[in-house]
């Protein structure tokens, strides 16, 4: 059985973990920048590509952002 909850309830209890990932996430992208910098690491852009799904209103988030990260499918995995 599915239980629905309100918005604020969500928060209520997720938004000091949703905002300590987010800090975690600007100081990370920071660390990088103030290093070398991205240099063209295709793992930079796949971090832009899911920050800018998060930020979107796409109801289907979560699975767009986990499609960015993931390898295309093989028909022949198995072979």
């Amino acid at each position: 059985m599915t239980t629905t909850t309100t918005a604020s309830k969500t928060l209520d209890g997720e938004f000091l973990g949703i905002r300590c990932r987010l800090i975690e996430l600007a100081a990370s992208m920071d660390r990088i920048e103030r290093s070398d910098g991205p240099s063209g690491d295709p793992r930079i852009d796949k971090i832009r590509r899911g920050l800018e799904i998060i930020a979107s209103d796409s109801p289907d988030r979560a699975e767009r952002v986990q499609l960015v990260f993931s390898l295309p499918y093989d028909e022949n995995w198995r072979k």
